[in-house]
């Protein structure tokens, strides 16, 4: 179906994203300087963050807004030279996803579609082949899903690594070899000036699979080489890997930028989803008789005999009855609990007999309900209220009468394996940003202000607000991240560069001006899909 768009009034206030942005003229003014910087030749290495990935992907029109395009805008005012990104010419459409040998190995980007209020993938198909694109190096060096040492990488841009896993689709596209690492090809621009922000995927991927991963700062594992993908960077590799890309960076004597690591549990992603969203509306579509019918059974044939025999085995405070009158938590399984799967099988055989006692025991051993102390995932909304597999009828739906699994939910020790490995990351980036006389760039400070509110040069307040369970458009206009619920959308990048911005003209004396964040697009509606 051919997408519409909405044209009404109250719509176009929310900075619609088009397939082609439009800049401000470039201004040109004596009193801008450079200051001690060069930026003859300036270079940005990173991760998706990086990029100008947005809306769960990279698209044509997206990545014209990456933070380091908006910075090399600015930096040409003052005698900043050409500034090159990988080429997304073949999203024709700009719908972003990629195919490899024609399949779809990722998705198209993420837009409103305004009937239902929610985010849905664009209509069509991808047309960004991953084994087609222009190889070269170029000035952005941002690369999607990587982690602090795959930079260092020989082999990370080879075709034939994509599909086991040893090699990035995205720098597939445009490594200048399939050899080539992304440092390498970074250091071949000759950068008189770099920005560094890599880091986030050594512990994002953790936290976004919901901490199915392996935190090596509790293994030890000092072989980066022998990582999962969903894995948390030991702390020492980290900063030794961080040192010798800083060291490489400025081996010519390049001045540049550091950016530390954001709390990443304080995004949308993990902020969006409430711990008790089961209400009358989530859950009887705000008719409060078949609510209170639905929570009395609920409470009569399942969770008032669980508390009953968990309370026998000294775990009663695992499970309360649910509320008539207020929103009530989830069911979830926490692998950290002692599990009294034996206990309850037992316990159950005489009256559900071995077979279906067996299931309970399975699906309760470990189960509890969620608490404010636990952190639901944005991927987890579809999934409350769906049938796991060959699960008894009875209990066939997660989250409320299932635990959710350990994919669909952060708990507080996974919680603090984050907190602290991104503390120790930070501490690293600091300490070689010092050694080497950098500016840092505390995006983790800014991070934690806009989860309560950030002011910014335009007297707008923006949050970390995002979309309701139950759908409803929340706060849309003043909100900077993409539908993603992890990456900024146009106007969250505006806001990052001028962030960089200001770090750059206190640290290197210089005078650059600032983008006018309002003037930048935000979430992409579509009247129809």
């Amino acid at each position: 179906m051919k997408n519409k768009f909405i044209y009404f009034a109250v719509i176009a206030a929310l900075g619609l994203a088009s397939c082609e942005p439009e800049f401000e003229t470039e201004v040109s003014d004596a009193s801008y300087s450079s200051g001690e910087a060069d930026f003859s030749s300036y270079v940005a290495i990173g991760n998706s963050l990086t990029a100008g990935f947005m809306d769960n992907t990279v698209s044509r029109g997206g990545q014209a807004y990456s933070y380091p395009n908006l910075l090399a805008k600015q930096f040409k005012i003052v005698g900043g030279g050409e500034f090159t990104q990988p080429s997304f010419a073949d999203d024709v459409n700009n719908l972003g996803g990629l195919t490899l040998g024609g399949q779809v190995i990722r998705g198209t980007r993420l837009v409103i579609d305004y009937s239902v209020k929610l985010p849905e993938p664009i209509a069509g198909t991808p047309t960004i082949e991953v084994s087609a694109g222009v190889h070269g190096a170029v000035n952005n060096m941002g690369v999607p899903g990587a982690k602090s040492f795959h930079l260092l990488a020989p082999g990370y841009g080879s075709l034939d690594g994509v599909v086991p896993g040893t090699a990035n689709p995205y720098f597939v596209r445009h490594a200048s070899s399939p050899t080539a690492t992304v440092l390498g090809d970074a250091m071949s621009k000759k950068p008189t000036f770099f920005t560094n922000w890599i880091g986030s995927n050594d512990v994002l991927s953790y936290a976004t699979s919901g901490g199915v991963g392996v935190d090596h700062n509790a293994t030890g594992n000092m072989d980066p080489s022998t990582y999962g993908g969903n894995d948390i960077t030991n702390a020492t590799v980290f900063g030794g890997v961080y040192t010798q890309i800083v060291n490489t960076l400025t081996s010519a004597g390049a001045k540049g930028v550091v950016c530390t690591i954001p709390s990443v549990t304080a995004i949308p992603f993990f902020t969006t989803i409430p711990y008790n969203p089961l209400t009358v509306v989530t859950v009887a579509g705000g008719n409060q008789a078949a609510y209170e019918a639905t929570i009395n059974a609920l409470n009569t044939q399942l969770y008032g005999p669980l508390k009953q025999v968990l309370t026998a085995f000294g775990a009663g405070n695992r499970i309360k009855l649910l509320s008539t009158t207020s929103a009530n938590p989830l069911l979830i399984k926490d692998e950290t609990l002692p599990d009294l799967k034996d206990q309850l099988t037992a316990a159950l055989t005489p009256m559900f007999g071995p077979e279906v006692a067996a299931d309970f025991g399975e699906a309760f051993g470990q189960a509890r309900q969620t608490t404010a102390q636990d952190l639901v995932l944005l991927t987890t909304r579809p999934v409350i209220g769906t049938a796991p597999e060959d699960v008894p009828a009875l209990i066939n739906k997660y989250g409320i009468t299932y635990p959710l699994e350990d994919n669909h939910i952060l708990i507080p020790s996974e919680k603090t394996a984050i907190a602290d490995a991104t503390s120790a990351y930070n501490a690293a980036i600091k300490s070689a940003a010092a050694t080497k006389g950098l500016a840092v760039a505390d995006m983790n400070a800014v991070m934690n202000k806009l989860a309560n509110g950030l002011r910014l040069d335009d007297g707008q307040i923006y949050t970390a607000d995002y979309f309701t369970l139950a759908g409803s458009l929340n706060n849309y206009s003043t909100v900077l991240f993409s539908l993603d619920g992890v990456h900024p959308n146009p106007r969250g990048y505006a806001v990052l560069a001028n962030e960089i911005i200001k770090v750059i003209n206190s640290h290197y004396k210089a005078k650059l001006p600032i983008h006018e964040v309002g003037g930048f697009p935000g979430i992409t509606i579509l009247g129809s899909n």
